[in-house]
């Protein structure tokens, strides 16, 4: 699919340039969008004015519905399409900007894995054989509620 010969080939390498070709398309789009709109005014007007000898007032609106859900169905579809053209020119600059984030990201998930395997060496105290000495009524010495915390003087019930 990598033909060299195929014209839209430069702008689907560049996402300025596709930015730029979707954005006149849209304009494009549109343009018809404005045309189909006035299109489905006169439309319905010239539909809802069409009367049949017998017709109650009514019928002629009733016979008009599906031409006017048809127009509206497409332009529906082209105020979808221009969306979707913006979004498309969006996630584009994102996926360029992705792609030139990824390598620095790898080589940082590189780092932080040898970081793992190879922690660094920290100079360890010697180790004392020593025992601190336990308080054993360590828990009657403190305060034995809240308002003792506040309060040195005052005494617990």
């Amino acid at each position: 699919m990598n033909r060299p010969d195929n014209p839209l080939a430069d702008v689907a390498a560049s996402p300025e340039a596709t930015a730029r070709y979707l954005a006149d398309i849209q304009r494009v789009l549109l343009d018809i969008g404005r045309n189909l709109e006035n299109l489905a005014l006169q439309t319905r007007v010239h539909c809802r004015n069409t009367h049949v000898d017998g017709d109650r007032f009514f019928d002629a609106w009733m016979r008009a519905q599906p031409v006017e859900r048809a127009l509206k169905d497409v332009l529906k579809n082209v105020e979808s399409l221009t969306k979707g053209l913006e979004k498309s020119a969006y996630k584009r600059r994102a996926h360029d900007e992705n792609v030139l984030a990824a390598g620095k990201k790898r080589k940082e998930k590189e780092l932080e894995k040898a970081r793992k395997k190879n922690p660094p060496q920290l100079s360890t105290p010697p180790n004392t054989t020593e025992e601190v000495p336990r308080q054993e009524d360590m828990g009657y010495a403190g305060p034995t509620s809240i308002f003792d915390l506040r309060n040195n003087d005052r005494r617990s019930a």
